[in-house]
């Protein structure tokens, strides 16, 4: 017997056929001994689901609790980018993309109440502004809560809605308006700032407990800031002036949010007939 005809005679070996290639009928995970048993599961090695990796890449986490709420977040960090594009490497809410949300939240009848976190420095002025108008002319409950900190145009927005929480650890900067970029040094120039202030004021004193008086001495005192005039408030500060309703966190703003939709839903319940 020679060499290949020793080989000719093992099924299987000599000559070599390949497997057929998978189709309609062939199943890919089928064992690959007919003989074996059609119950035995073959041992697959698989990955994370995409939506998983995205979370990992996104959030830092491997599962983002999904939770149907009738209270929406609304969240205001960095830098608020007005009509000037700022760098990239800034942290920025714009207000092209605050403005849009608040007017879908006005018109969705899911969302009953809003909560408003900030942690901001500031920015433009009246993208600011728009924003804290916004804010307080929606007819749904609202509650801001300040964490780090809710600075120059973020006092505003902090006041603009129909309850305010500051944390024991932030603080807010008080300070007057200023221009960036070129000043025409002529009197037209300042009496735009003085409006601007004032436009300002009357917002922070229409929707808190301080007084017009109080507020402009906080704006101008000296000796608080090292390049600027101004006052820092830190936590209980900001409410025993009148300018933050209460000191609180999270948990402080979600329970009284929910006292208010609870008095906004009894009130705008219709009477049966």
């Amino acid at each position: 017997m020679s060499y290949y005809q020793s080989f000719d005679e093992v099924p299987g070996i000599f000559p070599y056929h390949p497997p057929s290639q998978p189709g309609p009928e062939t199943d890919p995970h089928r064992p690959e001994n007919p003989n074996s048993d059609p119950n035995t599961e073959r041992t697959r090695v698989t990955g994370k689901p995409k939506n998983t990796m995205e979370t990992v890449k996104e959030m830092g986490a491997i599962q983002v609790p999904e939770i149907k709420s009738n209270i929406h977040c609304l969240t205001i960090v960095g830098q608020i980018e007005g009509h000037l594009v700022l760098p990239p490497q800034n942290k920025t809410t714009k207000y092209e993309h605050m403005i849009p949300q608040l007017v879908a939240l006005e018109q969705s009848p899911e969302v009953e109440g809003i909560v408003v976190v900030l942690n901001t420095v500031g920015g433009d002025v009246e993208a600011g502004l728009a924003i804290a108008e916004m804010i307080s002319s929606l007819s749904k409950p609202t509650v801001s809560v300040v964490l780090g900190g809710g600075h120059s145009i973020g006092v505003p927005i902090a006041v603009s809605t129909d309850y305010s929480f500051i944390a024991e650890t932030a603080s807010m900067t008080i300070h007057p308006i200023r221009l960036n970029g070129l000043v025409i040094g002529v009197p037209q120039t300042y009496e735009y700032l003085d409006k601007m202030q004032d436009r300002v004021v009357r917002f922070v004193t229409a929707h808190s407990h301080i007084t017009q008086d109080k507020f402009r001495e906080l704006m101008f005192r000296t000796g608080e800031l090292a390049r600027d005039i101004g006052t820092v408030l830190i936590g209980y500060d900001a409410v025993e002036c009148g300018l933050i309703d209460e000191v609180g966190g999270v948990h402080q703003a979600m329970d009284k949010l929910k006292s208010l939709v609870e008095e906004w839903k009894t009130r705008n319940e219709v009477p049966l007939q």
